[in-house]
């Protein structure tokens, strides 16, 4: 049995919403309140032993006294939050990655991970997946997915759709050997070409995104224009609050869908 990432397209109602969300800022701030821990700790005994993520999970109980708004949170998330921590401290000990960063509310792509207790990760229909704290949720995915769900992970992407990235078990499907050898030429037309005669045509997501990129660029154009002759106005008027680019929210919708 192996395990695979299952990344499906989920529909949330504005409840569900408003609870991701909050998720979000749960996990963020457990995130932050730990790394602060940790590196005060170290400033103040730098021989101090590394914990763990077991033992920080420990010191959940009383974070939760002392902020009784995390008790709202989805638990096992805050536990998948620990164990990211520590993971990230061992790959800047071992193999010289970046030190883990403060999160910010700010950052447009957020995410918290559930783990599965008593199948409360579950599909309940074909178009239907329930999880922990957010109830039953619409769906879109072309892909069967199977009973054993270890974890989910709830995402929300930079544009604004959420995704869940399911965590399943699986066979390990392997091939049988057919003691042939094949050789592969990368061409220009052709991504692949085998010595078999088989090709791969390559696939040109560019002209397949081009209609759509001019799309959002001659409104960004437009968008951008009428917004500058507004700040314009603005300070010819010597307005007390001139607004600023970063105010036309049509605009950074424009610029974002056209980058």
């Amino acid at each position: 049995m192996t395990l695979k990432g299952l990344k499906v397209r989920i529909y949330p109602n504005e409840k569900q919403k408003l609870m991701m969300h909050l998720n979000f800022g749960y996990n963020r701030f457990v995130w932050n309140q730990m790394l602060n821990m940790l590196i005060e700790r170290y400033k103040n005994n730098p021989q101090a032993p590394f914990l763990n993520a077991y033992a920080l999970n420990l010191l959940l109980p009383a974070l939760k006294n002392e902020f009784p708004w995390l008790k709202e949170a989805e638990s096992t998330s805050l536990q998948a939050t620990n164990h990211d921590l520590i993971e990230a401290y061992k790959k800047f000990f071992k193999e010289k990655r970046g030190f883990p960063k403060f999160k910010s509310k700010k950052f447009l792509k957020q995410s918290y991970q559930s783990k599965c207790v008593n199948q409360n990760i579950r599909q309940v229909a074909p178009h239907y997946l329930k999880c922990p704290k957010l109830g039953v949720m619409r769906l879109k995915t072309g892909i069967s997915i199977p009973d054993t769900i270890k974890s989910v992970t709830i995402k929300q992407s930079f544009t604004g759709k959420y995704y869940a990235v399911l965590l399943v078990e699986c066979e390990n499907q392997a091939f049988e050997k057919t003691n042939k050898q094949i050789g592969l030429d990368m061409g220009v037309s052709d991504l692949l070409i085998g010595s078999d005669g088989i090709r791969f045509p390559s696939i040109r997501f560019d002209k397949k995104l081009a209609p759509k990129k001019r799309y959002w660029e001659k409104r960004f154009a437009r968008r951008s224009l009428r917004a500058k002759k507004e700040m314009a106005w603005d300070n010819r008027n010597h307005v007390l609050h001139p607004r600023q680019f970063s105010d036309f929210k049509n605009v950074q919708k424009a610029n974002l869908n056209y980058s």
